[in-house]
C-alpha cells in the first residue's frame, strides 16, 4: 500500500500532536503525580506507534522507486 505525501505529513502531524498534548502530563509526573505517569506512557507508545507507520511507508516508497 503506498501513501501520498499528505498521508505521511497527516500521520507526522499526528505525532507532534500527541507529544504536545503529553507535555502537561510529563510535567504533573515531575512534579510527583504518578498517574501522569501512566499517560505519559501512554503518549510515549502511540508516538512509537506513529513512528513506526511512518518508518515503514518511508520506506516501502523508497522500495517501490528502487524496483
Amino acid at each position: 500500500i503506498l501513501f501520498t505525501m499528505t498521508e505521511l505529513t497527516k500521520m507526522y502531524n499526528e505525532m507532534l500532536v500527541t507529544l504536545e498534548k503529553g507535555i502537561n502530563d510529563l510535567e504533573k509526573f515531575e512534579d510527583g503525580n504518578m498517574s501522569a505517569g501512566t499517560r505519559v506512557r501512554k503518549t510515549m507508545q502511540t508516538t512509537k506507534e506513529l513512528a513506526q507507520k511512518i518508518r515503514v511507508t518511508v520506506q516501502e516508497q523508497k522500495n517501490a522507486v528502487a524496483a
